[in-house]
């Protein structure tokens, strides 16, 4: 079997051994695994489908899944799913997820995992500041008032100290970065989306909440740096960052730190809990057959059954009989995102032209976190874009 991926971090040296397993479980299938970052990933597989030589196994995002299935390039996984041939159990799968898998009755693709959006936290900055990091925020103004007493300057002052200095900052209470994530949930609590069927709504008023909001924790409250040349990893693992919002991918990391380190469910700042959440899935493409088919239904099958290994990596499995089993101690990062994912994750609006409107608004908000576009304006170019590219997908 050919098995492509584009998880290039530890979470990828967890699937290659994960993969390895099955190879010695199964001595009748060998595989071959090429990885590459996502960034050249997505061009390289729809190249290879095109060509006639796709890979056998292979993994998108169930928000790229459309656009794949408008090529006519996936197979059907509805025989890997109980009543239709296959073992997996189909309840025990997010609804929203497989719904999301699902064009004109047919469903495509296994869901690996849950990953998506939270906060990380160093208790011992909290600890320091007097404050008790088992107490999260609970609306944006407790964010604010907290991020203020967690940043601090060289000599000491807060943001609210007519003395502070905002340009000689030694900790910061939170880092403002990541569009896709950060924004997207952000404007989700504020009642919001990036567009509804064939209508962009990034002019409405909550985009321009979730917007302000953002911008303001950097230029009004002081309480995060610019993004733009500022390695929010860095400054977090240097003891210099107090909040970062960041994903369930950020454990491995957390883990090799050293620190004194704590996750939260993504902060409610709006009106509404939610936060952005994905998934790596499982394909395999049109006209396999045969013994390679036979192959990659059983390496599929296999991935899923043992989430618990992947859960190691950090991301939630998919499954959630596999959740039931996590240790509380030992695993309690997972659980964490597990749960919330259970109570305020959302899926992006699925759309064939899932790539081409992310370009069209990402880099306009993350131009007003480093102030070279005002929101208002950025607003308005992002909409415009998006609502391009939305006409011409409906054409």
């Amino acid at each position: 079997l050919i098995f492509w991926h584009g998880l290039t971090g530890p979470d990828g040296v967890t699937l290659q051994a994960m993969v390895e397993q099955f190879v010695a479980d199964n001595p009748d299938i060998s595989v071959r695994i090429e990885s590459m970052p996502w960034g050249i990933y997505y061009d390289k597989l729809l190249a290879a489908m095109v060509s006639g030589d796709p890979p056998d196994v292979f993994v998108i995002h169930e928000f790229n899944t459309a656009g794949y299935v408008r090529q006519g390039v996936l197979r059907s996984s509805a025989d890997l799913f109980e009543g239709d041939g296959g073992t997996l159990p189909v309840d025990d799968f997010k609804p929203e997820l497989l719904e999301r898998l699902e064009f004109d009755g047919v469903r495509y693709g296994v869901p690996l995992d849950n990953l998506g959006w939270g906060v990380w936290i160093n208790r011992d900055l909290f600890t320091a500041a007097g404050l008790d990091p088992d107490v999260q925020p609970t609306n944006g103004q407790e964010l604010i008032e907290m991020a203020q007493e967690l940043t601090l300057d060289a000599n000491g002052n807060h943001p609210y100290d007519p003395d502070f200095d905002a340009s000689n900052v030694a900790q910061w209470g939170i880092t403002v970065s990541n569009p896709k994530n950060l924004y997207q949930s952000v404007l989700w609590q504020y009642g919001g989306d990036i567009f509804s069927g064939d209508d962009a709504l990034l002019d409405e008023p909550p985009a321009k909440d979730a917007a302000q909001y953002l911008y303001d924790l950097i230029y009004d409250y002081q309480v995060s740096p610019p993004p733009a040349g500022f390695n929010a990893l860095q400054a977090f693992g240097a003891g210099q960052l107090a909040i970062l919002p960041y994903g369930t991918w950020g454990l491995n990391f957390m883990k090799e730190s050293g620190l004194n380190w704590d996750v939260w469910p993504m902060i409610q700042i709006g009106p509404e809990k939610a936060t952005r959440m994905s998934s790596h899935v499982l394909h395999m493409p049109e006209g396999l057959d045969g013994e390679q088919l036979d192959a990659a239904k059983r390496l599929i099958t296999y991935l899923s059954d043992n989430g618990l290994t992947w859960a190691s990596s950090g991301q939630v499995p998919a499954r959630f009989s596999v959740q039931e089993q996590l240790d509380p101690e030992a695993d309690r990062a997972v659980i964490v995102f597990a749960d919330a994912f259970k109570e305020q994750g959302r899926l992006e609006t699925p759309h064939p032209g899932k790539d081409e409107i992310a370009a069209s608004w990402e880099p306009e908000i993350g131009g007003t976190w480093d102030n070279v576009t005002t929101v208002d304006e950025a607003l308005q170019t992002a909409n415009q874009r998006v609502q391009d590219v939305l006409d011409r997908f409906a054409e």
